[in-house]
């Protein structure tokens, strides 16, 4: 159906109709998409907070969401990734230039193609807070920058060791649950994001949440108040812990079941915690956020979108929209015959064609003979010229039919331009 603003005006018919009704739908629905809102982009920030060789789990955890994010969608240069390096080529690493997040080794993640924003000692409190902020220096690299706006949702990943309200920055320092509040309010006061997705997965890392205030955030973490998080297995090969349990069951269920057009939930991935798996007790924070859980697609925060945005309030969209509906009912009144009626008007036209056609060959053929007797009289008999006469007569003879279809075709590419440069002009 088309919108109201269209209604009252005139609708066109037949197969030009039909062309014009599907301009106007396609045109109503661009108005419609971006006047409603939502999202334009995806973005992800993933930090692993931990350094040294026996937490080499926490490097694989982050690893291992960046391979997830790409692959359904958001592309390196929309993924902001802070973590230490210095696993894949520790010289305890018995499979150097790799890190894995299996025991069977199937996929190295670290393999030839990821791109770490921050790493090493630039992996700090101050830098994670001035990247959400965006109050970073003038000559700081657009890749370890979060050009983010208000149309932009944002997840945000963390693992490392942590405690009541705090998570350590490589044994350092240490962020508060106070400090992530106040940077997330400081984000949307900046429309730096539409919605938000915290996963963390910690010792107590519920608790690194429970001091947000500002709308439109999901949070979920991996243990509650008091609770350690462990982890999943180790290999042997390796030496030490490869991944954690939360992080390991996020993982299966969205290697598993998401793809980058997959209608999975938030829901659906929330409900798929097991505390007997994960050992710990998840926990899920929504009172923040407006939409139901149920309405929320994984690939909402998880994967990537390319919709277009139309800065205005959509008047002057509407406006265009009026004067090209009234613009498609001039032209298919104008050029559309009614049925009965164009029957007999093209009976007639064909007729006049005819006698038309007939007449031009009486003439030429009359023009003909003037010229042979005036040979003939001249005393000479130019047989080439004649031939040639001859030529040019045989041919096709141009039919001057009114073509209404012709015209219509005219009318239909003018509207079609129109529209054309009417979106453009929109979306720039």
């Amino acid at each position: 159906m088309l919108p109201s603003f269209t209604r009252g005006v005139a609708a066109p018919s037949g197969a030009f109709g039909f062309f014009c009704t599907v301009i106007l739908v396609v045109l109503a629905c661009l108005s419609s998409t971006a006047s409603a809102g939502g999202h334009t982009n995806n973005w992800a920030v993933l930090v692993g907070t931990s350094r040294f060789w026996f937490n080499y789990r926490h490097l694989a955890n982050v690893l291992s969401m960046y391979r997830t994010v790409k692959r359904l969608g958001i592309p390196d240069s929309q993924i902001i990734m802070m973590l230490s390096d210095d696993v894949a080529c520790n010289p305890r690493n018995a499979f150097p230039g790799t890190v894995y997040n299996n025991a069977d080794r199937a996929l190295d993640l670290y393999g030839d193609n990821i791109e770490v924003d921050y790493r090493g000692y630039e992996v700090t409190v101050e830098n994670f807070i001035r990247l959400l902020t965006d109050r970073v220096a003038l000559d700081t690299p657009r890749s370890k920058r979060l050009l983010t706006d208000d149309r932009s949702n944002i997840f945000i990943y963390m693992t490392g060791h942590g405690g009541n309200e705090f998570l350590k920055f490589q044994d350092a320092e240490e962020i508060s649950a106070f400090d992530l509040a106040d940077a997330f309010e400081q984000m949307w006061e900046k429309k730096r994001y539409h919605e938000m997705l915290f996963m963390i997965d910690t010792c107590q890392a519920n608790t690194m949440y429970s001091k947000v205030y500002s709308p439109n955030i999901i949070a979920t973490g991996s243990s509650e108040i008091n609770q350690s998080s462990y982890s999943h297995h180790g290999d042997q090969d390796v030496g030490v812990a490869v991944i954690d349990r939360y992080t390991y069951y996020n993982l299966e269920y969205l290697e598993k079941n998401v793809q980058p057009n997959s209608k999975h939930t938030l829901k659906e991935l929330f409900d798929s915690y097991d505390n007997d798996l994960i050992k710990s007790s998840p926990g899920i924070r929504t009172d923040l956020f407006k939409r139901k859980l149920d309405e929320v697609l994984i690939t909402d925060f998880f994967g990537n979108v390319q919709n277009v945005e139309v800065d205005g309030d959509g008047l002057r969209g509407r406006e265009d929209l009026i004067a090209l509906s009234r613009l498609a009912a001039n032209l298919t009144a104008r050029y559309r015959p009614d049925r009965e009626c164009g029957r007999r008007s093209a009976k007639k036209d064909v007729k006049q064609s005819m006698k038309k056609e007939a007449k031009q060959e009486a003439k030429q053929k009359g023009v003909k003979r003037d010229e042979e007797k005036k040979v003939m009289q001249s005393g000479g008999f130019n047989g080439e010229a004649i031939q040639t006469q001859q030529k040019k007569r045989v041919g096709a003879m141009r039919v001057e039919e009114k073509d209404s279809w012709g015209r219509t075709a005219i009318g239909g590419g003018a509207l079609v331009a129109c529209a054309f440069a009417w979106a453009v002009s929109s979306v720039l």
